[in-house]
């Protein structure tokens, strides 16, 4: 479809989306930050008289120890847990399902989630479901949960998704690989805890793939049509702090100042998601992910430069704004210069950083379904300041290839 026909098509769609989040109660969960806020948050919930807890994590989190002194702690003041450490990266709706089971034999009252976007999605689901009756699948779509969640808490072992944040969850299907959408505010949590200390044990590679999630989500925040003054200063602060602290993070992984940016840069990036909301990066990463299981970061990372080029004709002027914030750019230098530097400085991040940015995996044969999947994901969901056509997709996959 021409992409004049799909932005006049899909334009009623985002005026309602508009609407809908201008009226939408979205809460912010209280912030425990610095080292040791997963055990104060693990007192808080003690504190708030919750007694089975639930327990939602992954294996390599549990072998590696990180699951223990938290339930010490939370057993310490007399609360139960019990643990579901079946999530896998992007978690299926068997993997939801199987955790559902969990929550409902522990007759749990409340859920933890300590992980990355995967976990956090997969507990977000969870508590959901546990408390209106439906089953995941049924959750699909916008608001369909109509009732509060099971009480969820959060500590994130990544900085990438802001989940922890954002009215969202990504649930894939197992056959297919699509990945399908759960909206609905009640899956925020009450409290999270952003703790340098448990996100220091990430590898130097997932620390680069995540944060590079982080920067995506604030740069196409920054280029919505959507944005406000409220998401600018929340984006321009995260783009700042990853471009300042990312690289340190992956070549001191006990730098807890790097770590503890990041993970703020993160969270902000994670509440703008809920107005400024996503584009086409994600919208063509999503499709190397399922297509060809390319990690999500790492996609995001193929496809950023290339859509930032893309969007210069329509954003030009507020990424010159966002450069000369930033201090990327001379005050004096023209827009398009000032652009560029920003561009630049974000291509010369992803060379820095240990990212494996090769798109030999592509074959030509699977652009149109690519393209298509990507525009029909995009078109009437995300804010993009500039329409894309299938051609303009074949450009983008083709230039990954022989960049």
């Amino acid at each position: 479809m021409p992409a004049l026909l799909s932005r006049l098509t899909a334009l009623p769609k985002l005026g309602a989306l508009k609407a809908i989040i201008k009226v939408l109660p979205v809460s912010q969960p209280l912030i425990f930050i610095g080292e040791g806020a997963a055990l104060r948050l693990c007192n808080s919930i003690a504190d708030q008289g919750y007694r089975r807890v639930l327990i939602v994590t992954d294996d390599v989190l549990k072998r590696l120890g990180v699951i223990t002194p938290l339930a010490t702690a939370l057993h310490d003041r007399g609360v139960a847990t019990a643990l579901y450490d079946g999530v896998r990266p992007d978690p299926s709706f068997e993997v939801v399902e199987a955790g559902l089971r969990a929550c409902r034999s522990a007759n749990a009252d409340a859920v933890l989630v300590v992980g990355g976007g995967s976990a956090i999605d997969t507990g977000k689901v969870i508590a959901l479901a546990a408390s209106t009756g439906k089953s995941p699948r049924q959750l699909v779509g916008v608001l369909k949960g109509r009732r509060p969640a099971l009480p969820l808490f959060v500590v994130p072992s990544t900085s990438g998704t802001g989940s922890e944040a954002s009215i969202a969850a990504v649930i894939s299907d197992s056959v297919t690989h699509e990945k399908a959408l759960v909206v609905d505010p009640a899956m925020i949590p009450l409290a999270a805890a952003l703790d340098p200390r448990i996100t220091a044990g990430m590898p130097a590679a997932v620390t680069a793939e995540t944060g590079i999630d982080a920067l995506t989500h604030a740069l196409e925040g920054w280029m919505s049509e959507f944005a406000n003054p409220h998401t600018d200063r929340l984006n321009g602060t995260a783009i700042r702090l990853i471009l300042d602290n990312l690289e340190r993070a992956c070549t001191e992984p006990s730098n807890l100042a790097a770590r503890e940016a990041m993970a703020l840069a993160s969270h902000y990036a994670g509440i703008c998601l809920n107005t400024s909301a996503i584009g086409y990066v994600h919208a063509i990463a999503h499709q190397l992910g399922a297509c060809y299981a390319v990690p999500h970061g790492r996609a995001n990372a193929m496809v950023l430069p290339h859509v930032l080029r893309f969007n210069l004709s329509a954003r030009e002027p507020r990424l010159a704004r966002l450069a000369r914030m930033l201090g990327l750019a001379d005050l004096r230098a023209n827009d398009a210069a000032a652009a560029d530097a920003l561009i630049q400085r974000v291509g010369a991040l992803l060379a820095a950083l240990p990212l494996q940015l090769s798109a030999s995996m592509l074959r030509s044969n699977d652009y149109p379904a690519i393209a298509r999947k990507a525009l029909d994901e995009a078109h009437g969901m995300y804010p993009v300041p500039r329409y894309m056509d299938e051609a303009d997709v074949y450009r983008i996959l083709a230039a990954m290839q022989s960049a």
